[in-house]
């Protein structure tokens, strides 16, 4: 059983100077279930909490805006990092603390945005002179690396720096590398994990499964999630506001057999598919009648989620390219969500070639395996 940072944090109390925020979620909690923010209140001057995406009591909508509020439980107030002018540290947040705490599990895809409200507040720590503490977790896909690397001119909070899809890392070891290689020149102290295999998966922690957002509510969930994610670039629903997100992708215009049919034709190692007719309780297509598949994990080792979601998009292109669709842009003149999630821009041709795409895709994730091993802290046997 291994465990987090937060569990070693009696050790390195000496980093928790002056006053103290906390940038956490519902998965910040240590071993014997006690939340980060009741941890640093004993220990430490803990005056402000940051809310990233979900907000600190996961009770944000996906994607939903919120103000600055007050943590009932807690006391504390809370800053919001997922307002519509800004996810950034402001000069008035920054004046309120001297140490800036991070502890939030991540599901080791780009897209997720709790790595891009950590690099923001890397950045604007470094700025502001402000020491900046990651309570490490380790990644649930371990060191898993699968996908393309996003194009710069690509970023945006979905996808904000050069990492492939599933980019292997802690979020503590990325917090390192982001450091390093953009020469932000932050404070930056990782308070390590204990027992931890840098390949080892969740199955091998010992710990319950805390989802990280309402849409995650399994590891495996967190498995297919670099795949299909993608839909919500497209006018298929990706399974929210039904009782499997991610592992449910269709549309009204989606036959389920045929189209599961052709999927399971494909022989993709480390799953298969069953029909399924759903309702959507919420979001895209809410309260419509769909057709499509459900996804089962069989061989989580030879699962390739990436590889997965190109060949589920191609394969609903080709069955039905008088209605599949990418969705256009939110703003005028703005770039196609798909170009945002997969941070390039392949997918804006009408034809684009998924094998072309999957071969890109292997050799960037080769050299980015070279890039990540000088920052990896952990052990990661064969």
């Amino acid at each position: 059983m291994i465990l987090f940072g937060v569990d070693c944090l009696d050790e390195h109390l000496d980093l928790l100077t002056g006053r103290v925020a906390l940038l956490t979620a519902p998965s910040g909690r240590t071993a014997d279930n006690c939340s980060t923010i009741e941890k640093l209140q004993g220990c430490c001057s803990l005056q402000l909490l940051l809310a990233p995406e979900h907000g600190v009591r996961g009770d944000k909508p996906a994607g939903a805006l919120f103000t600055d509020e007050t943590d009932e439980e807690s006391g504390l107030p809370v800053c919001s990092l997922y307002t519509e002018n800004s996810k950034r540290l402001s000069r008035r947040v920054l004046d309120c603390f001297d140490t800036l705490v991070y502890d939030i599990a991540d599901v080791g895809s780009r897209y997720y945005t709790f790595i891009s409200t950590l690099r923001y507040c890397l950045e604007d720590c470094a700025a502001a002179g402000k020491r900046f503490v990651v309570l490490d977790r380790p990644n649930p896909l371990g060191s898993r690396v699968e996908g393309g690397l996003l194009r710069m001119e690509n970023s945006s909070f979905v996808g904000i720096y050069d990492l492939p899809v599933c980019y292997g890392l802690t979020c503590g070891e990325l917090a390192l590398m982001m450091n390093e290689e953009q020469h932000i020149g932050c404070d930056l102290h990782v308070v390590r994990c204990k027992g931890l295999d840098g390949n080892m998966t969740f199955r091998d922690w010992g710990r319950p499964w805390i989802m990280p957002s309402l849409n995650m509510p399994r590891y495996e969930t967190a498995l297919l999630y670099p795949g299909t994610c993608m839909f919500e670039g497209t006018n298929c629903s990706e399974g929210r506001g039904t009782a499997d997100p991610f592992a449910i992708i269709g549309a009204p215009f989606v036959k389920a057999e045929a189209f599961t049919r052709e999927f399971e034709a494909l022989g993709l190692p480390g799953v298969m598919g069953t029909p399924i007719y759903f309702t959507p309780t919420t979001s895209k297509h809410q309260g419509v009648l769909c057709g499509g598949i459900h996804l089962h994990i069989t061989d989580e080792k030879a699962l390739e989620p990436v590889k997965l979601g190109v060949l589920l998009l191609d394969l609903l292109r080709r069955m039905y390219p008088d209605d599949f669709q990418f969705l256009p842009p939110v703003r005028e003149g703005g770039k196609p969500f798909i170009t945002l999630i997969a941070g390039h821009r392949d997918f804006e041709s009408p034809n684009w070639d998924a094998s072309v795409i999957l071969s890109r895709y292997e050799a960037e994730s080769e050299s980015y395996r070279s890039r990540m091993r000088p920052y990896e802290i952990y052990t990661r046997s064969l």
